[in-house]
């Protein structure tokens, strides 16, 4: 059968699709219809696998962007559309990285507005012709998805602007919330007309698409889906004002791999994602992964490049090197340092200028010498906050050249004309400086095009009176605050918002000796030359092949409505207990071990009260009348309390503090299960906890007969999980010689005598049903955390051992989805709960109704 998929735009245009034995379907060309759609819409598709054969053989990447990377002009009669690519877009560049066997599709908008009527004929042209599929967007819909929602509230929040006031960002409006969702859904339409879900990559840029994974994710629960941010992701405190935050990260974690441009960003996000939706995320062979649902989803961290190539051809023309003559020629004379920045709130022009006017102030010897050329390329966004910056540049401009200004000598050179790319190569060339010093950006390349300028060629050399065998040297000021700081350890690094620092680094950049200046440029073309934009593009491609590299062993399926949908993805052997198996298990088995943990399983987690009700009991009563049952409690809480609890339940054999202290029955005493001679470990382990307990809010210290736990669970995540890593390693080293073992679990670390864990309840309860002649035949086990999973590797190895029944079924059971030395699992404590009811049900001494109290408590908890 062929693949629903196959409605696959490249295919049909290049006429490689398959015969159909029926009359083959008539498919559209490109839909260009736009609808505006709820944030909660949800279509029939949540499930929707892609097991059918692929159609296409070829590795192919759908990168899918705001923009697409084509420029657009009407014919000079005003007739047809003319299109070429933009060599100057990012997603063009990146193919370089992508290698020549892997086809490239682009999914974007245009930057020119369409007419309707133009629409699909444009639309299958730049499919045909670049392979491009454009998503045209109706004007007003577009101006609330990227003027409202993506610059108004992500863009500035993203930037760390707070919207404490109207003025400020602006209130949020959900309104241009709905909007962005449904550009998004527009997006993944356009991916679904021409993806083939098995074999395709896609790659999604940028903040304007975050919440298109969850779309493509519905819709194909296996596709193979990288996300890369270029934006800065803000700290929690700043993220979690934003009020859809939660719809936005669970969005991004439908992606396979999510790409930061730094460690910064990659941080801030892995702890919106642990402080608001409760996810862990570990780091294995150096590669970070955030476990959800099953699956995980891994993060990288590496900064964009720069197209070497593209800059060389440019350095190489001669107009390039026609403009060095007239700047060399402007400027004898004089040391020229460089800003080039966009005219925007963020890029810090008018603290730069504040720093030259305070670098001439106490060095007057400048004047005359130094010039400071800033190019100021045009604002993205549009608003009142442009016009101020714009308004304040200029009139620092004004002061500084009426105030140092000579009769042919301007300190401060502020161009606002757009200058053809050339023209700004030349710029780079004759600066013996470049100032960066945006008080906040994603990456910013700046830094990165100046040291391949400056790097030059021979004709250039030539051009400035250079011998050829002469070391290329450069200067860089950046800000702190930028991406590319961090991997530029050569530049001197700045607070933009310290006037006076920036002052004085300017002042040491102009008197770096010679020689310094050289070895920093060659650092920093050393970095810049190996990580290019192709780089880049081939180590996030690889990254993504290595964490979509278990999708097809991988069972998978969706759950949830709307922006709250995620796939579970599980282990084949891995699966869902049936009740109806189980019961029919129980009724065919005479000699029966069953083993509950307590904590999580029995109990609800979270709840501030941990009693057992009275519907528990009943259950575990029930359990314990039939004779063939031998049922055990497994808990991590002392004896007294557990005693107390579960004082009605005769039968009912319990294990206290995780197996250290043990009694079959109601009657019997209390026994130990490993022999400790003395517990003088204490007096070293509690006063160590008790330190970390003070300085750490939210903690507390839970003393045992067998054990000492400390419990973070209600301090910061964050700042727990710090403590409780210094706490374990503090516990080992002053507990070396002692005879007991430190462990780190959910929220706690333990202190407790070697040899003690919930397997030995496991293997006692075996041990005996054997020695009384009775081997079980049926064994359950159910458990909800690392503590548990003792116990199942204890019962899946007794399979082949004596102590059970050569025809033993032997089900160990999970609490949610998970990975575990389980072979099943169960959702929440209320499907445990209706489970075991289903086996007092089945029970010969069970009465043949169940409770009405039993009903209702079952049916609450759902």
């Amino acid at each position: 059968m062929v693949s629903r998929s196959y409605s696959n735009l490249l295919d049909l245009v290049s006429g490689d699709s398959p015969t159909f034995n029926r009359e083959r379907k008539r498919f559209p060309r490109v839909a260009t219809v736009a609808g505006v759609l709820s944030e909660f819409d949800d279509e029939n598709s949540n499930s929707v696998g892609s097991d059918a054969p692929s159609s296409v053989t070829q590795e192919r990447m759908i990168i899918v962007g705001n923009q697409l990377p084509l420029r657009a002009h009407r014919s000079p009669d005003g007739g047809e559309w003319c299109f070429s690519w933009d060599e100057d877009s990012l997603l063009l560049q990146l193919k370089d990285g992508l290698g020549e066997d892997v086809e490239v599709v682009y999914v974007g908008c245009l930057k020119e507005e369409i007419d309707p009527s133009e629409q699909d004929d444009i639309a299958q042209m730049l499919l045909e012709t670049f392979k491009c599929v454009p998503a045209f967007i109706p004007p007003e819909l577009f101006s609330k998805f990227y003027h409202g929602f993506c610059k108004q509230h992500l863009w500035p929040l993203f930037h760390y602007m707070l919207p404490l006031s109207p003025d400020l960002g602006g209130r949020f409006d959900r309104s241009l919330w709905q909007a962005y969702v449904s550009v998004n859904k527009i997006f993944a339409d356009k991916v679904m007309e021409v993806i083939s879900p098995d074999d395709d990559f896609v790659w999604v840029h940028d903040y304007h698409l975050m919440v298109l994974p969850t779309f493509l994710r519905k819709r194909f629960n296996r596709v193979k889906l990288g996300f890369f941010l270029h934006s800065p992701f803000p700290s929690s405190e700043i993220y979690r004002t934003l009020p859809v935050r939660d719809e936005l990260l669970r969005a991004l974690l439908n992606s396979d791999l999510i790409g930061f441009h730094t460690f910064d960003y990659a941080r801030h996000f892995l702890s919106c994602c642990s402080r608001m939706l409760g996810l862990s995320y570990q780091s294995k062979r150096g590669y970070i992964g955030v476990e959800y649902y099953g699956r995980t989803v891994s993060i990288k961290i590496l900064p964009v490049g720069i197209h070497i190539g593209q800059l060389q051809s440019v350095l190489n023309l001669a107009e390039t090197e026609s403009k060095v003559a007239e700047l060399r020629d402007q400027f004898k004379g004089q040391t020229v340092m460089l800003g080039v920045d966009d005219m925007d709130i963020f890029k810090g022009i008018s603290l730069k200028l504040l720093a030259m006017e305070q670098l001439l102030m106490q060095h007057p010897d400048k004047i005359g010498e130094v010039v400071l050329v800033q190019i100021a390329n045009p604002a993205r966004g549009r608003g009142r906050d442009v016009q101020e910056v714009q308004s304040e540049t200029k009139a620092t401009v004004r002061r500084i050249n009426e105030r140092f200004g000579r009769p042919g000598y301007e300190p401060v050179v502020l161009i606002e004309n757009p200058l053809q790319f050339y023209e700004r190569i030349a710029y780079y060339v004759i600066a013996e400086c470049c100032l960066v010093t945006a008080v906040r950006d994603g990456m910013n390349l700046i830094p990165y095009e100046y040291i391949i300028c400056r790097q030059g060629n021979e004709k250039l050399d030539e051009t400035l009176g250079l011998e050829p065998s002469t070391p290329k040297k450069s200067m860089l000021v950046v800000s702190e605050f930028i991406g590319c700081s961090p991997s530029l350890s050569g530049a001197i690094r700045v607070n933009p918002w310290n006037i006076d620092a920036v002052a004085e680094s300017m002042d040491s950049a102009l008197v770096v000796p010679e020689q310094e200046k050289q070895m920093r440029h060659e650092k920093h073309y050393r970095y810049v030359s190996t990580h290019d934009v192709a780089y880049w593009a081939r180590s996030f491609l690889q990254d993504l092949e290595r964490a979509c590299r278990d999708h097809v062993r991988r069972r998978c399926w969706g759950i949830g409505f709307g922006l709250g949908f995620r796939v579970i993805a599980l282990d084949p052997n891995f699966r869902k207990i049936s009740i109806e198996h189980i019961v029919s298990a129980y009724k065919r088995t005479r000699n029966r071990a069953i083993l509950l943990d307590y904590d999580g399983s029995m109990m609800l987690p979270g709840s501030i009260s941990t009693t057992p009700n009275s519907e528990t009991v009943a259950i575990l009563n029930n359990l314990c009348r039939d004779s063939k049952n031998v049922v055990f409690l497994v808990s991590g809480k002392d004896r007294e309390t557990l005693s107390d609890w579960f004082s009605s339940c005769e039968m009912l054999g319990i294990a206290a503090e995780h197996g250290y202290f043990l009694r079959p029955n109601r009657d019997a005493d209390w026994e130990t299960c490993v022999p400790v001679p003395d517990f003088d470990w204490k007096q070293i382990a509690e006063p160590v906890m008790q330190l970390y307990a003070e300085t750490t809010d939210g903690s507390a210290i839970e003393t045992k007969e067998s054990a000492l736990v400390w419990n973070y669970q209600y301090a910061d995540p964050d700042f727990g999980s710090c403590q409780a890593k210094e706490l374990l390693d503090h516990l080992e080293s002053v507990l070396a010689n002692e005879p007991v073992t430190v462990k780190s679990g959910q929220h706690i670390v333990e202190v407790k005598p070697q040899g003690v864990n919930k397997g030995l309840v496991a293997e006692r309860l075996l041990e005996m049903m054997q020695q009384k002649g009775m081997p079980a035949d049926f064994v359950l086990c159910i458990g909800d955390d690392r503590s548990d999973e003792d116990m199942f590797e204890v019962i899946m190895t007794a399979r082949s051992g004596p102590c059970l029944s050569p025809v033993a079924e032997v089900f160990a059971c999970t609490v949610g989805q998970k990975p575990s030395k389980a072979k099943y699992y169960l959702d929440d404590t209320s499907e445990i709960l209706r489970m075991l009811q289903g086996l007092v049900n089945a029970s010969e001494l069970a009465p043949r109704s169940t409770p009405p109290s039993s009903k209702r408590v079952i049916i609450d908890r759902e």
